[in-house]
């Protein structure tokens, strides 16, 4: 039995972070640097999970965390307005059963509800795989990516959009960060 539902303070902080460490291991191999994905610590995304503003979703399946979507209003000055979806994981060992779809469905739900139209995302350039989902769930690449470095590696990532209200389009905006 699976259930949708989001975050509440008593959940165990450190099972939500395992969700997001196993699918960066498994979803960014040969993305990102083997020796960085190897050396993920546990607990990594647990103090994120708490940042004022940002809100999850969790998806159980008999009582056990096997997924993760965080979201909020956007973080980009320029998509003032804006929902933005931070992230989307699951358990590797749950992936192609529908769960990703029904979790990403939820997320967006909840951004309508508190009133956005107006959706965006970022994604790895490279990872093609997350890139057809969206695609798949109804947002499109955007102009805009910003680049980063993870584990020591250059990255770009690229943002997509679900832009329901066509007389709104913000602009696109290019980011270099340190």
């Amino acid at each position: 039995m699976t259930e949708i539902r989001k975050l509440r303070h008593s959940d165990d902080l450190f099972a939500v972070s395992r969700v997001y460490e196993e699918s960066w291991k498994a979803a960014y191999k040969g993305l990102l640097p083997q020796e960085y994905l190897d050396h993920l610590p546990a607990g990594k995304w647990v103090p994120l999970l708490r940042q004022p503003g940002r809100d999850s979703l969790i998806l159980l399946e008999n009582n056990t965390v096997i997924g993760v979507s965080s979201y909020c209003a956007s973080r980009t000055p320029e998509l003032s307005g804006w929902g933005e979806i931070i992230s989307l994981y699951l358990l590797p060992s749950r992936w192609g059963m529908g769960y990703g779809r029904q979790l990403f469905s939820a997320v967006i739900k909840q951004l309508e509800a508190a009133g956005y139209e107006n959706l965006f995302l970022w994604v790895l350039e490279n990872n093609q795989k997350a890139r057809h989902f969206y695609e798949q769930m109804g947002f499109h690449p955007y102009t805009t990516y910003l680049d980063d470095a993870i584990g020591g590696m250059p990255v770009r990532e690229i943002q997509y959009r679900r832009n329901m209200s066509k007389d709104t389009d913000a602009p696109a905006i290019r980011r270099d960060t340190p």
